[in-house]
């Protein structure tokens, strides 16, 4: 006899039937603004500027810095950039710093996904030969 568990019959991956809350995928209306500013960010933005750029940027005014104050959307901003600029080959520093920073999983398939359209494992578009 078969058991057909109709409290969670359409439940996600890694929802309540393994014992733990499902993670959250999505971001504040804050996140996606940092999201969306990522865009044109360029990838040189994440590296410490060096003793020359800042002197050049201190005389010219031309060294704006585009870090976040914040830790949390720092860590958001850089993978942001990276998803912006890579897609889903994402250094996996970066996706440490995010994951260490509170992020889930889940949110970095969120992101890259919303940044390129693409999805994993599934095909949109087939190529004829």
């Amino acid at each position: 006899m078969a058991y057909l568990d109709l409290d969670n019959l359409f439940a996600a991956p890694g929802s309540s039937r393994a014992g733990r809350a499902p993670e959250a995928a999505g971001f504040s209306a804050l996140e996606w603004s940092v999201i969306a500013l990522a865009k044109r960010d360029p990838l040189r933005s994440i590296d410490e500027p060096s003793r020359l750029s800042r002197a050049l940027g201190g005389l010219f005014g031309a060294g704006t810095s585009s870090r976040l104050a914040d830790p949390r959307l720092e860590a958001l901003r850089r993978l942001a950039i990276h998803a912006w600029r890579r897609g889903f080959a994402l250094p996996v520093a970066e996706i440490e710093r995010f994951l260490s920073a509170g992020f889930t999983e889940p949110q970095i398939e969120t992101l890259v996904t919303s940044v390129t359209g693409l999805r994993v494992g599934v095909k949109d578009w087939q190529v004829v030969a």
